[in-house]
């Protein structure tokens, strides 16, 4: 028997492997941060590894490295804030409820070498 699987996104994912950097809040809660890799984008979430599970509906920001530079000089970041939806097998899922590109003000070392 053949099964039809149907897509229930709203929103097309692309697999995409960008470095970032994360911190989860909560209330009464040291914050926690680390470094990882994104596994897939949409428009309205986001997924990257993660060694450790994090708290489901916690809040998290991440800054992921786009790899374009503005002027080819400065580094750009994707700046998202959102929720974490679901976290487990070295896999989380983020709904992101804000998100921006952000230009950074120093220039990249290599873009400095060659000036």
């Amino acid at each position: 028997m053949k099964r039809i699987i149907v897509e229930r996104r709203a929103n097309k994912r692309y697999e995409l492997r960008f470095p970032l950097r994360y911190r989860i809040s909560q209330k009464g809660v040291p914050a926690y941060s680390g470094i990882s890799l994104t596994l897939d984008l949409s428009a309205s979430g986001i997924a990257f590894r993660c060694r450790k599970s994090l708290p489901v509906g916690s809040h998290i920001e991440l800054l992921v490295d786009w790899p374009a530079k503005y002027r080819d000089a400065y580094p750009i970041e994707l700046h998202v804030t959102g929720f974490v939806l679901r976290s487990a097998n070295g896999r989380t899922a983020v709904r992101m409820t804000s998100h921006r590109l952000r230009v950074s003000e120093t220039a990249s070392q290599t873009a400095q070498a060659s000036a």
